[in-house]
């Protein structure tokens, strides 16, 4: 899942990112919802958007995604999910 906001830059290459890996994923707009936006926040610890998790794991944000599919830690947390 990808929750992300309008008009932000890194949501957009996270989204690309996973596209051009052919990763699917769901995305959740966050824009205007305050409560969504705080249960996120406090689920993963960042406040920045993306928020980018596999089912119940906080990836993190487009560089933190960058890093663990670099590492291949990304694909083998897929696998497990």
């Amino acid at each position: 899942t990808v929750y992300t906001k309008n008009l932000c830059s890194f949501c957009s290459a996270a989204k690309q990112l996973l596209k051009s890996k052919n990763y699917s994923y769901k995305e959740v707009n966050m824009e205007g919802n305050q409560a969504l936006m705080m249960d996120v926040m406090q689920k993963s610890g960042q406040r920045t958007v993306p928020q980018i998790f596999v089912g119940d794991v906080s990836v993190g944000g487009y560089r933190e995604l960058t890093a663990a599919m670099a590492s291949g830690d990304f694909a083998d947390l897929v696998a497990k999910n």
